[in-house]
């Protein structure tokens, strides 16, 4: 009787786990990847040198002759009242933060502006990948740059192209391929 229990209850665990391996499907891509395919992904240089010669310069101009304009009414002791330099006396080192530090500030404004102009391509991605995981039975994908092997079948990159209707460049390799 013990021996028919044992077998009854190994048979039932191997049913089960084989039940629960046959569940499980991992896909796998790389978002930028789906991103660089958009045709959008093109105009975005010329969209962020736009943005350093539009808004950037003229900021960054305007923020020296800030500087200048109250650096020399603070040298002129004999005409700007002491309040009046006292004032400025507190800005001066905001100014010379700024333009010290200009470099590192339009470099941040710049990687701001383009996670601005691809947030909604990277959300458009997500959702496709979302999309073909539920059609295709995957319950979970993972971040291609975390695996140092995987079986080709499993890359959705082409399944997630197809269903935004983007072609992956022939010819070349695809987007961060092997």
């Amino acid at each position: 009787m013990k021996k028919i229990l044992t077998v009854i209850a190994i048979v039932g665990l191997l049913a089960f786990s084989g039940a629960a391996n046959a569940q499980t499907k991992i896909g796998y891509i790389k978002i930028d990847d789906v991103v660089s395919l958009f045709p959008e992904t093109t105009k975005i240089d010329s969209v962020l040198e736009r943005f350093q010669v539009d808004s950037l310069n003229p900021e960054y101009a305007s923020l020296v002759q800030r500087y200048q304009w109250d650096d020399s009414l603070y040298r002129d002791s004999v005409k700007t009242p002491k309040a009046v330099r006292d004032e400025i006396a507190k800005k001066l080192p905001a100014y010379i933060y700024q333009i010290q530090n200009w470099q590192q500030l339009s470099n941040q404004a710049l990687e701001n502006k383009q996670n601005e102009i691809l947030a909604p391509l990277y959300r458009k991605a997500y959702d496709a990948i979302k999309l073909v995981a539920k059609e295709k039975g995957y319950t979970h994908v993972i971040s291609k740059e975390t695996l140092l092997v995987a079986p080709d079948g499993d890359d959705m990159l082409a399944l997630v192209a197809a269903k935004l209707k983007l072609k992956i460049p022939t010819g070349a390799p695809a987007p961060g391929g092997k």
